[in-house]
């Protein structure tokens, strides 16, 4: 009887243990309500001729999501309408935070055609690519957070919109954080598919 009273102590002692050690990973993650659309600032001065094309690529903008992800704070819900497509110091992970305690951490580029932190070098084909095949200034491929598959196939008309619109605004200079590799920290907040936000900065 004594030591079956043991065995039993024994395996609450482990079960206690157990509880107590269990390390749940969204422990280290709060929810957030992501700003999904945003209206998108107007266009600046546009020559007549291209007014209605840059029309055009604002809607499309607002329809693609842009500001969502572009405009600091709207990942976590408190997007800064001070600076919007200007791009964003709270990063998207790309790899599984759950899997790893520090994860591949992308921050969403400045859009507007500021010539140091934003477009203002890039020429409207490099814009275009970047649109329908996520590639980088320099071919580089960007990350997967951006959602390039679904514009693979947007038309001419509708890509050249788009980048007359992104020049038609007004430059903000701001430099959104490099890109952090797996396994290393970052300084920054991040969110995981759009739902939580990283605790343990």
């Amino acid at each position: 009887m004594k030591s079956l009273l043991l065995t039993v102590a024994g395996g609450l002692l482990l079960v206690a243990c157990a509880s107590t050690d269990y390390y749940n990973p969204l422990d280290d993650y709060e929810e957030v309500e992501a700003t999904t659309n945003l209206d998108m600032p107007t266009p600046g001065n546009v020559p007549l001729e291209m007014q209605q094309a840059t029309a055009r690529g604002e809607y499309l903008s607002e329809l693609l999501g842009c500001g969502a992800c572009h405009t600091d704070g709207a990942l976590i819900g408190k997007p800064d309408l001070n600076r919007p497509l200007a791009g964003s110091s709270v990063g998207i992970a790309y790899t599984n935070p759950l899997e790893n305690k520090n994860p591949g951490v992308v921050f969403a580029p400045n859009l507007t055609p500021d010539p140091e932190t934003g477009l203002g070098q890039w020429s409207d084909a490099q814009i275009a690519e970047a649109v329908r095949t996520g590639a980088g200034r320099h071919g580089q491929r960007l990350v997967l957070a951006m959602p390039w598959q679904r514009f693979a196939k947007i038309s001419d008309e509708d890509v050249e919109a788009l980048v007359s619109y992104l020049r038609s605004l007004d430059p903000i200079e701001h430099q959104a954080p490099r890109a952090v590799s797996p396994g290393v920290k970052t300084r920054n907040p991040y969110v995981h598919f759009g739902v939580y936000r990283s605790r343990n900065m």
